[in-house]
């Protein structure tokens, strides 16, 4: 049975735990964490440097 998922939040979540990371154990459980829920596009853009604010507001530009 599928549940909601709160996405945006998710990937507020998903960025602090990448920013938070400090070894290479640390992005790769983050990165296993949060890819079902997020994917490898959005996961590799946060870790590559993008804000989650960004990412969002490029999701879903009605909301601005």
């Amino acid at each position: 049975m599928p549940f909601a998922v709160d996405l945006d939040q998710t990937i507020r979540d998903a960025e602090a735990a990448l920013r938070g990371a400090s070894t290479a154990d640390d992005i790769r459980n983050a990165w296993k964490q949060y890819i079902g829920a997020l994917g490898h596009r959005t996961l590799g853009r946060l870790l590559l440097g993008r804000s989650a604010a960004e990412i969002i507001a490029k999701r879903d530009p009605e909301r601005e």
